[in-house]
């Protein structure tokens, strides 16, 4: 089955956190239909936070919370309490409230040993999903951003984070920034039922370009292609203007 691809430029950020949570409300409505329950990964970063924010203000009516199952897609090697955690910005935003405590599944990425901590994270994932060792759990939603490097999750260029094939969950050592990041790997985001890329921003101009006129799929947001599933990148005008094509 071939990635069902849509690109969707709205005009600004604040129409793009209300497309972005229409189409949580119509996954989420989906998913707890067919299975019982709606299960995110979330992203960290500026864009995804105004999501959030927007989620957890209440004037997004008709998600069934308490079925509603919170991950995170990737997090920085710190505490929760630190000010570069994903889940304290996620927990700050008010969104973690809206679920059941029991509803959300952190990193436990305060553990000194980034491998340990990504590893740990990985069985908690196969214990959820009921996944056996040689499959991968199916998301209903993955939330990513876009790093000006093409980086998406904690999934860099050049890492050996793009390679894995086995992993659900690594810890590549990410040279740029001189730390360790806890990441799911491309097998897992490529096999959710939706990936939903949220971009805004004149800084993501050129980076959109290139992952969609660049042939060569060499940037790591390029090789995100959920095989049985849905692919939707919300860019607000700035992010997109750059694309000769535009929807």
């Amino acid at each position: 089955m071939l990635t069902q691809l849509e690109i969707r430029i709205v005009p600004n950020a604040a129409d793009l956190f209300q497309a972005a949570a229409t189409e949580f409300v119509s996954l989420a409505a989906q998913a707890v239909k067919n299975t019982g329950r709606f299960t995110v990964a979330l992203s960290g970063g500026s864009t995804p936070k105004g999501l959030y924010t927007l989620l957890a203000g209440g004037s997004i009516a008709d998600i069934p919370w308490d079925k509603v199952f919170l991950f995170f897609g990737d997090e920085r090697h710190v505490p929760p309490d630190h000010p570069e955690s994903n889940y304290r910005m996620v927990r700050e935003t008010g969104l973690l409230a809206k679920v059941p405590a029991k509803n959300v599944f952190r990193v436990h990425a305060e553990n000194p040993h980034a491998d340990a901590a990504a590893q740990a994270y990985e069985q908690t994932l196969r214990q959820f999903f009921h996944t056996p060792p040689v499959e991968f759990p199916r998301f209903d939603l993955i939330l990513l951003g876009l790093g000006p490097d093409g980086h998406t999750a904690s999934l860099f260029p050049g890492t050996t984070a793009l390679t894995e094939n086995h992993r659900l969950v690594v810890a590549p050592w990410v040279e740029k920034f001189q730390t360790h990041r806890i990441t799911l790997t491309l097998p897992v985001l490529n096999r959710a039922g939706c990936v939903l890329f949220l971009v805004s921003g004149a800084d993501k101009t050129n980076t959109v370009r290139d992952v969609f006129e660049n042939k060569a799929p060499d940037l790591p947001a390029q090789m995100v292609r959920p095989q049985e599933g849905r692919l939707l990148w919300l860019l607000d005008q700035a992010a997109g203007s750059g694309l000769s094509h535009k929807s």
